[in-house]
């Protein structure tokens, strides 16, 4: 998990950003993130504590996540995973292009990327069948 020390504020560069290393690919990644975001984390704590505390991925953690979208309202199974599916498929339907988004969710090939692209393809499709003209 991050440490407070890994979250920047933009005062080092121009932009906010968490250093991190990817668990499957053991890659270190810098991820920006929005001024928005960095204002969300609170104050800066000890920099050798984790910005989350307590906070590690498990059945457990998606217990829980299912009875706040159930809390909600939201009837649909909801995991973690879903939030970067999400995130890269809302990235992509905003214009970001393939590769930017690739690198934003620390993909090493961008065929594994390509699968999100697909949704957007789909999505395209059904929309233009949305439309019909009575002629």
């Amino acid at each position: 998990m991050q440490t407070d020390k890994e979250v920047r504020d933009g005062k080092e560069v121009d932009y906010c950003f968490i250093r991190f290393t990817q668990k499957k690919t053991k890659g270190v990644e810098l991820l920006p993130i929005s001024l928005q975001a960095y204002t969300l984390l609170g104050k800066r704590g000890d920099p050798k504590e984790q910005v989350f505390e307590g906070l590690q991925y498990s059945a457990c953690v998606n217990f829980h996540l299912k009875r706040w979208v159930l809390q909600a309202g939201i009837t649909k199974n909801i995991t973690f995973h879903c939030f970067r599916h999400t995130y890269a498929t809302l990235q992509l339907s905003a214009g970001t292009d393939i590769f930017t988004v690739s690198k934003m969710l620390g993909h090493r090939e961008l065929k594994t990327t390509l699968i999100y692209a697909k949704i957007i393809d789909q999505t395209k499709r059904d929309a233009t069948d949305k439309i019909i003209l009575n002629f």
